[in-house]
């Protein structure tokens, strides 16, 4: 029953994000597992929804909702997960390499790690230009019950000192994975190095069916100065005002790790410097991606609005560093 009830609210919450009916909206807009990414002077937020929600503004405070990417679901995916129904794609995540935007995305049964991630390609993210074409790459990654304790879904494309792609993801079971791609991003790299790079205690008694009580998720790897910063949600999103999500960090001088909190703990062994969490306005916080636009750095998550009854929203906070060299949202 705790199962179901959660995945009722999911199914509510995107579905709010889904309906919303303002083209054109200032201020707090629906997002769920909110990225972006600036072109020609334009910002483009991409979320959880129907088809992958797309968004798109000047100044990051009045959007225009533009046409999702996929206006049905990829045949792919119905074929390889079940239970994944409705074009309902999570977590996206958007980089832009060679020419050409990557988007990588997530299908899967919710609550279960039957899971993959996709991708697919624009030479553009401008919808009125002749080459704005989705061009959809289907699986790279797929995460199977009785033979997989991870869970392929909250991609996140990071880039090693020597410009070769790794893709960090994760949900729940053992945490939070990364492993290395072939440089047209399309496969795995090195499939059999599958690196941990944070965790959380989970029931040893658990099968790898469950999700269990090892509440990790969203990963984001940014770079800045002689570190990468591994940002991650702990606890529990899509429940309204049960909402508990929380933003952590850990750090490394290496992007395959290890990543340690401000205390030193490893993050593959529990650890975590705290970031930001709900309060009295917020139910939750979380699955946060960071960008650098024009010298200022922006985090940028999605909240739970204690004013709208939990209902999930777009969040931007301008991102500072200590004298330590650890992120503290700006007040």
């Amino acid at each position: 029953m705790k199962n179901l009830l959660t995945a009722l609210a999911f199914v509510l919450c995107i579905s709010q994000l889904a309906t919303a009916q303002d083209t054109k909206s200032k201020g707090l807009i629906p997002a769920h597992d909110p990225v972006m990414i600036r072109q020609d002077g334009t910002y483009y937020m991409f979320c959880t929804g129907t088809g992958i929600a797309m968004w798109s503004s000047k100044d990051m405070q009045t959007w225009k909702q533009e046409k999702p990417v996929f206006a049905a679901a990829p045949t792919w995916a119905v074929q390889a997960v079940p239970g994944f129904r409705n074009n309902h794609i999570w977590a996206p995540d958007i980089s832009f390499a060679n020419g050409q935007y990557n988007l990588f995305y997530s299908v899967s049964a919710f609550g279960k790690n039957t899971s993959c991630i996709g991708l697919a390609t624009n030479k553009t993210l401008n919808p009125a230009s002749p080459d704005y074409k989705w061009v959809d790459h289907g699986k790279v990654i797929q995460s199977v019950p009785g033979r997989d304790m991870w869970n392929a879904i909250d991609p996140n494309l990071v880039r090693d000192e020597a410009g070769k792609p790794w893709l960090a993801f994760g949900s729940f079971w053992n945490g939070i994975k990364l492993v290395r791609l072939q440089d047209d991003l399309t496969k795995v790299a090195q499939p059999d190095q599958w690196r941990t790079i944070a965790s959380r205690p989970r029931d040893p008694k658990l099968t790898d069916s469950l999700a269990g009580d090892a509440a990790i998720e969203g990963p984001f790897i940014f770079k800045k100065g002689g570190y990468y910063y591994l940002f991650t949600s702990f606890d529990y999103c899509c429940r309204g005002p049960q909402s508990t999500y929380k933003m952590m960090v850990g750090r490394a001088k290496n992007v395959t790790g290890p990543y340690l909190d401000r205390a030193g703990t490893g993050l593959e062994q529990g650890g975590g410097t705290l970031v930001l969490q709900g309060d009295s306005n917020w139910y939750g916080v979380g699955h946060n991606s960071v960008y650098t636009f024009d010298d200022t750095d922006y985090l940028v998550f999605h909240g739970y609005d204690a004013a709208e009854k939990g209902r999930p929203k777009l969040r931007i906070e301008k991102l500072n560093w200590d004298k330590e060299g650890w992120p503290a949202v700006a007040k």
